[in-house]
């Protein structure tokens, strides 16, 4: 996929980019304090049952060099809510800053939201932690609207 300032591969994750994802997820703002590449074992075992979920698809965007710069997690729910609409739900996107503001995450988006059509969604929702103002402006110039509030209860 172009972009106008660069090529990318956006691509099913393979185990060979689970460093280069965790290190995606450590280098955000709010990564850094919840996520470490020192020690792997805890996101293998993560990767290795969304590789064996069909309802799960980990993506990442590699240059043409091969190097991960962008990464997003979609999951497809069913539900019986609206009539038992498919649901779409983004995750941990992250752009490695080098390559942020050049139309990568919009590309994604676009290629997450026409995957989400073709399998049938009904809608495509995320969350974003409240101090993402950048993203929130994303989200918002892509059509997302803020409709809903959301609660965590850390186990």
């Amino acid at each position: 996929m172009s972009t106008g300032s660069g090529t990318y591969l956006l691509r099913r994750a393979t185990g060979d980019d689970l460093g280069p994802i965790v290190g995606l997820l450590a280098a955000d703002q709010l990564g850094s304090t919840r996520e470490t590449a020192a020690d792997l074992t805890p996101y293998q075992r993560a990767f290795e049952a969304i590789e064996a979920d069909p309802a799960q698809l980990l993506l990442v965007a590699a240059t043409p060099d091969g190097e991960v710069v962008a990464t997003m997690q979609l999951t497809f729910i069913p539900g019986l809510a609206r009539r038992g609409a498919l649901r779409a739900q983004i995750e941990a996107v992250r752009v490695h800053e080098r390559h942020r503001s050049r139309g990568l995450g919009r590309v994604m988006f676009d290629w997450a939201i026409a995957e989400s059509r073709r399998r049938g969604c009904a809608l495509v929702q995320l969350t974003t932690d409240r101090q993402r103002s950048d993203a929130h402006r994303f989200y918002d110039r892509l059509g997302f609207e803020a409709s809903h509030v959301g609660y965590k209860l850390r186990l």
